[in-house]
């Protein structure tokens, strides 16, 4: 064991040793949330970077604590695999971590369990550790519902959630050297933000992804991503026992991403009970892979049983579609309900649809407004809606079109997609 935690805390020896890894923006609150005894909880997909991200908060302590008193393990190491089961066994994992790093007793220790839910009942371990020593816990996982278990319970009250998405707009252009802070380097950069814009809606924000520059190598990837969390996280999860009819589904769902789901008419297509379409749909959700939007109601148990749009959780998955080239506007769309990841967001039918109701504001996309009847459409489900829920601005957003239109008392303003993802 003393060579696999050597490996993963290479630390130990040299201090720079995440020097080059890539800043995320939710460095600042983990930091924040460092100050608190609370176990800090990373959720988020495979791959997304919650790992990094813990190697980031490692890189930022270096400078005030002895290196010694930060362990990290990932837990997914092949010759964990057969104690998963057996929780005490992180005990075994920690006494061998004290034994060859000899940390500073009289000082904090920062533990840095990555992918915990490998292990079942891992609350037990992080719990009488909690209370009786002087840890600060960091753990990360795969699915939304980490702290959901029965175990979980004795957790609460004693966690701060933060949730990791793959990179957002700004942090791409980060990636790139893009400046971007400013009116300014906006406009100096202009050219190269549009072309990046492009690169992000087609292939998303996942670093495997931008980071590889060949588009065949760019699509087995993301297909080895979805693969991955349905294949290695759902299924053994769950004990489902029919793989491919769950993958089947993710990919229909794919090629229909940005519209609204019909667990029953999914159920007929497929040939599955709907019941278990739902199931494996709240799945996908929980394992961050999709997002499922209600339609809005002043009424909770109308927006609980309104029909839901399904959107991807990032954009490059719509290469894994049956026509993955079929609609530009699914890809402006889906890049816009991922810029409000964390919020909570509907969408508009009556008479006329609206695509996002978020913040209080009305947003609807359209990725032309070239064609006049097209406007009118967009502009005036606008205007009906603003009309319906007295607000006086609407946002309208684009590929390439900025501009502001006054109707009478109320204003839809129009903006190019870049504006929005950075806005």
């Amino acid at each position: 064991m003393d060579s696999i935690l050597l490996e993963d805390n290479p630390h130990w020896d040299i201090l720079d040793a995440y020097r080059a890894y890539i800043p995320r923006q939710k460095l600042s609150l983990a930091l924040v949330f460092m100050n608190a005894k609370e176990v800090i909880a990373i959720l988020g997909a495979r791959r997304v970077g919650k790992s990094s991200l813990a190697r980031l908060i490692i890189h930022s302590l270096l400078s005030t604590t002895n290196p010694k008193n930060i362990f990290f393990i990932n837990l997914e190491k092949p010759s964990f695999i057969p104690y998963k089961n057996d929780a005490t066994y992180l005990d075994t994992i920690f006494e061998n971590y004290l034994k060859i790093a000899q940390p500073d007793m009289d000082q904090r220790i920062y533990l840095f369990l990555d992918e915990v839910q490998i292990f079942s009942n891992w609350e037990v371990f992080v719990k009488s550790r909690y209370e009786n020593s002087n840890i600060k816990f960091i753990v990360t996982g795969s699915n939304s519902s980490l702290l959901s278990s029965s175990y979980a319970t004795m957790l609460t009250g004693r966690v701060l959630k933060l949730t990791l998405d793959s990179f957002n707009f700004s942090e791409f252009l980060t990636y790139k050297t893009i400046p971007h802070a400013t009116r300014m380097e906006l406009a100096r950069n202009k050219i190269a933000i549009k072309r990046s814009v492009d690169e992000y809606l087609k292939w998303g924000g996942y670093y495997s992804v931008f980071s590889n520059e060949n588009e065949t190598l760019k699509k087995e990837y993301l297909k080895n991503i979805a693969e991955d969390i349905i294949l290695k996280d759902i299924v053994p999860r769950y004990s489902i026992k029919n793989s491919a009819a769950i993958r089947d589904l993710f990919y229909y769902i794919v090629s229909n991403a940005t519209s609204t789901i019909n667990y029953a008419s999914l159920g007929k297509k497929l040939s599955m009970d709907p019941k278990t379409v739902k199931e494996y749909v709240d799945y996908f959700e929980d394992n961050f892979l999709i997002r499922r939007i209600s339609r809005h109601h002043t009424k909770l148990t109308a927006v609980i049983n309104s029909p839901k749009k399904v959107y991807l959780s990032d954009n490059g998955f719509l290469n894994l579609g049956i026509s993955p080239d079929r609609n530009q506007g699914a890809m402006l769309e889906n890049a816009a309900c991922n810029h409000w990841r964390e919020k909570e967001i509907t969408y508009l039918l009556e008479n006329k649809e609206c695509d996002f109701y978020a913040n209080g504001k009305l947003y609807q996309i359209s990725y032309t407004i070239i064609n006049e009847k097209t406007r009118k459409r967009e502009v005036d489900a606008l205007k009906f809606f603003m009309e319906e829920l007295n607000l006086n601005e609407g946002y309208l957003i684009t590929y390439d079109t900025h501009e502001t239109l006054t109707l009478g008392d109320k204003t839809i303003h129009i903006e190019c997609i870049e504006e929005f993802l950075l806005s």
